[in-house]
């Protein structure tokens, strides 16, 4: 059973490590499309570049034998020098376990950072700020350890390492540009919502976290039945962010009318977070209150960081990690089976949870605000204002688009510093636009194939009779894209039978229909329409907007908008000829 234990060990590792690709999915799908790469790479080169620095340096000061003073331990890099009887299990372990830590601020940092920057903050606090907190909590004769202190598998240790990291890392950054407006003194006026590109790979995400923290909590386990074994710690870990989120559905459906994807998806992994630290120690009764607190600790401070403090946090970090790292810390010295106060423990156990908490975002607040303060001197922390409103993929990566194939919103540049004006975000527009783009493009290619003729010898078509004062109009018509086909045929019932389509996007701002995102009202969005145009001579104009607005009406905002112009002439390419009879084929 020891070797099984030991397996299942290693195969905790790789579902650890599998987490790279949850938080890297999560990141990008909160943030815009213009970052996209820029956010993949940083998760990677997060592993890449912390595997050498925790070779080199990190897990020594981490897990040494050689350790002083219950603080931190030797360096004796005895990966190299005695390879064959090193502690290889170990290493991995806490390896990927400090891969984690470090990806965690990339996505409150997103979309604004210098990637030599970001590199320059992955090697440090693989090598020294996450090895050596890590080594109180987890190496036998760390001080934590010592005093009783409960961190199964990394709440303090890991998250909320990570959520310090990323809060203080955002305020060094500060704000993208056009998340505040601000006035004359420089005080907030306004709060923006800025919308990730695909709720999908978000949620795509965080399923793929979900699954990988069973072996982030379970991984330790060295028997199967009774608390703390896995069977049990697989519980807990589902029971809580399950609860999380459907606090979170009910929370923000109560409070803004409607239920926040995002805001739930935040949710489920808070509760992942908040019971990392007491999956091995807490029943199930423990655990559903774990979950549901954190489910309301979420939202709770994504919105007062954003819509008070004023802190951009794109993806909810510090929401997440550090607030619920804290909160699942704490709780265990309240739920723990053998010591929680609420358990007859006392206040005891409850106080070293505190005191090791606090002790962890401590260190790792000093650290960061050294570490950022001397990268922002010395090389630089944040992406210029052309690379982050043109996109760090562009500029940093050299890349045009994350997403070769799909029609990008252009990049617009104006002097404006405050609020929107000062940039226009890129917005993928779907597979709908890029079927458009295609079906153009082939048909271009098929038109220009043609052989060009004279024009004298153009194929000939029957002459409508002259009518020098025949009048033009154009109908525009402005709708939503599934109203067409009824368009269409109400057209065709009027002898209508030739118009132009496009594929447009338009926006409005309703009075009384507020939406919010992330507990933040909208502006106006760029929803898909499309625009009918039609030129008319013998039909009626009036005929044509009343057969419009009887298939168009359903009573609800965005039924579209009609616009009647007079055409001057109308002259058709292939024949020369103009006027009405250019309309007739």
């Amino acid at each position: 059973m020891s070797e099984v234990w030991s397996v299942w060990f290693l195969i905790g590792a790789a579902l650890v490590f599998f987490m790279q690709c949850g938080f890297a999915m999560v990141e990008t799908g909160f943030t815009r499309a213009k970052n996209a790469g820029n956010i993949i790479m940083k998760n990677l080169m997060d592993f890449c570049i912390g595997t050498p620095m925790f070779m080199l340096l990190g897990f020594g000061l981490m897990m040494s034998e050689n350790y002083f003073f219950g603080l931190i331990g030797k360096p004796d890099l005895q990966l190299f020098t005695n390879f064959a009887e090193n502690d290889w299990s170990s290493f991995v372990f806490n390896l990927v376990f400090c891969a984690t830590a470090a990806t965690i601020v990339s996505g409150s940092m997103a979309e604004r950072t210098k990637f030599s920057a970001y590199c320059i903050y992955s090697a440090v606090i693989s090598a020294v700020v996450y090895p050596i907190e890590a080594g109180w909590v987890w190496n036998p004769q760390g001080w934590l350890v010592q005093l009783g202190f409960v961190d199964f598998a990394g709440g303090a240790a890991i998250h909320s390492v990570g959520g310090t990291a990323a809060l203080i890392g955002a305020i060094f950054l500060g704000p993208r540009i056009g998340k505040y407006d601000y006035d004359k003194n420089g005080k907030v006026t306004k709060v923006h919502a800025i919308p990730g590109h695909s709720l999908t790979l978000g949620a795509l995400g965080t399923f793929i976290l979900w699954f990988g923290w069973y072996g982030f909590n379970g991984a330790a386990c060295v028997q199967l039945e009774g608390v703390g074994g896995l069977a049990a710690v697989f519980t807990t870990t589902t029971i809580a962010p399950a609860l999380a989120a459907v606090t979170t559905m009910i929370f923000t459906w109560v409070k803004n009318g409607k239920p926040d994807v995002s805001m739930t998806l935040n949710a489920s992994l808070a509760g992942l977070v908040a019971i990392t630290p007491t999956c091995a120690t807490v029943d199930a009764l423990g655990a559903s209150i774990i979950g549901i607190v954190s489910g309301f600790v979420v939202v709770l401070v994504v919105e007062f960081i954003d819509l008070k403090l004023h802190i951009d946090d794109p993806v909810g970090a510090v929401a997440v990690h550090l607030a619920n790292g804290i909160w699942g810390t704490v709780s265990d010295g309240l739920f723990n089976v053998e010591s929680g106060l609420f358990y007859g423990g006392g206040l005891k156990h409850l106080g070293v949870q505190c005191l090791g908490e606090f002790s962890i975002v401590a260190w790792t607040t000093v650290c960061m605000i050294i570490t950022f303060s001397l990268i922002k001197k010395l090389h630089g922390l944040r992406a210029s204002k052309e690379e982050e409103v043109i996109g760090l993929d562009k500029l940093e990566h050299g890349i045009d688009s994350s997403y070769a194939g799909f029609i990008m919103a252009p990049q617009v540049m104006t002097g404006g510093e405050a609020g929107l004006g000062g940039a226009i975000a890129a917005t993928a527009l779907g597979s709908a636009a890029t079927a458009a783009s295609d079906s153009a493009a082939a048909a271009t290619k098929i038109a220009t194939s043609a052989a060009k003729v004279p024009m004298d010898k153009a194929v000939p078509v029957a002459r409508g009779t002259a009518r020098p004062d025949a009048k033009f109009h154009m109908v525009t018509i402005i709708t939503r894209p599934s109203k067409f086909d009824d368009l269409k045929a109400a057209m065709n019932d009027i002898s209508v039978t030739g118009m132009t389509l496009t594929n447009v996007l338009g926006c409005g701002v309703q009075h009384g229909n507020v939406q919010k995102y992330r507990g933040v009202e909208m502006d106006m969005t760029l929803l898909p329409k499309i625009k009918v145009d039609i030129v008319v001579s013998e039909v009626p104009v009036d005929l044509v907007v009343t057969a419009a607005k009887e298939v168009l009406y359903t009573g609800n905002i965005g039924d579209g908008k009609i616009f009647v112009y007079d055409v001057e002439n109308v002259v058709k390419v292939r024949t020369g000829e103009e006027g009405y009879e250019a309309l007739q084929d």
